[in-house]
């Protein structure tokens, strides 16, 4: 269990059960959202104050952010209310660690220790990765059913050689990397949407695809992670040379991406040689992204 972070807030706690965890979704809609100013105000009266009430208000009115992101979560086999429980545990200590004076709204910077949070419990539960688990096995059993339907993989069994590589390529991971997780993925079986949430009988997945209209605090939150995002690529694009910058941009950054042999006739080079180019500049870039975000503060150690 995650240690709980020293913000001092009542929360109402998700209950188990298609019926409990109702209750809860009904009662953390009675939290308002903060306009922008209130917000702030109240940040800064934790930060300068400890006041508890200031610090209370910002997590209420975020209730509902966790829950809906902890949905996305639900397809790892373990208890919604068990996320959100978690979730919320991340909201707190996005709290205690945000700066509002840097110009971001709180639902920016937190729902990355929401996601963070969530992301570590489903770890720990799932007993294929309690062990030895690397950065880049989080990152691979995190995107890989995402990156599957993606490019419609859906058969069962091994994948294709060809959609290993395109896994493997734009996760930046090794081909046994992912053949060996999939493999392991399948063994843990997915989810029935017929399958009970919990031991009792009580609800079933399939209770839970209702698609309900984003929150506003999570439009806000995208919208402002949007545009964060895009400056520091920009930001970070300077890392590269100009061979460098267009190779990639043509190659990865483009709705209509360049093919090799069309980018080695620009530059009068091999296939090869192209894409031994874009691996490297896509390897400075990804660089320069992670010491950006960890200067302004915007990703939580994992």
């Amino acid at each position: 269990m995650a240690m709980r972070p020293n913000v001092p807030a009542t929360i109402p706690a998700a209950a188990a059960g298609e019926a409990g965890l109702n209750r809860y979704l009904a009662e953390i809609k009675k939290f308002p959202i903060l306009a922008p100013e209130e917000e702030y105000m109240l940040a800064k009266r934790w930060e300068e104050h400890q006041d508890t009430d200031a610090a209370a208000k910002l997590v209420n009115s975020h209730l509902r952010l966790v829950a809906k992101i902890a949905m996305g979560y639900r397809g790892y086999g373990l208890p919604v209310s068990e996320l959100i429980s978690e979730g919320n545990i991340g909201l707190m200590q996005g709290v205690k660690k945000f700066d509002a004076d840097r110009g971001f709204r709180l639902a920016t910077y937190a729902m990355w220790w929401i996601r963070a949070s969530i992301q570590e419990f489903i770890l720990r539960s799932w007993s294929l990765v309690k062990m030895g688990t690397t950065a880049a096995q989080k990152k691979l059993f995190f995107n890989l059913r995402r990156m599957k339907n993606r490019i419609e993989a859906f058969e069962d069994g091994d994948l294709k050689p060809e959609d290993v590589t395109k896994i493997a390529t734009d996760l930046g991971v090794t081909e046994d990397d992912v053949i060996s997780m999939n493999r392991r993925m399948a063994m843990g079986g997915d989810t029935s949407l017929n399958v009970p949430m919990r031991e009792d009988g009580e609800g079933q997945w399939q209770d839970w695809l209702v698609d309900t209209d984003p929150l506003q605090d999570e439009r806000v939150a995208d919208a402002e992670e949007s545009k964060v995002r895009h400056e520091m690529l920009m930001d970070a694009m300077d890392v590269l040379n100009d061979r460098e910058r267009h190779i990639l941009t043509e190659r990865r950054l483009t709705d209509d991406p360049k093919t090799l042999e069309e980018l080695s006739q620009v530059y009068d080079v091999s296939r090869e040689r192209i894409r031994q180019i874009e691996v490297r500049a896509f390897e400075k870039l990804q660089k320069a992204l992670m010491n950006l975000a960890g200067e302004r503060r915007l990703l939580p150690a994992m």
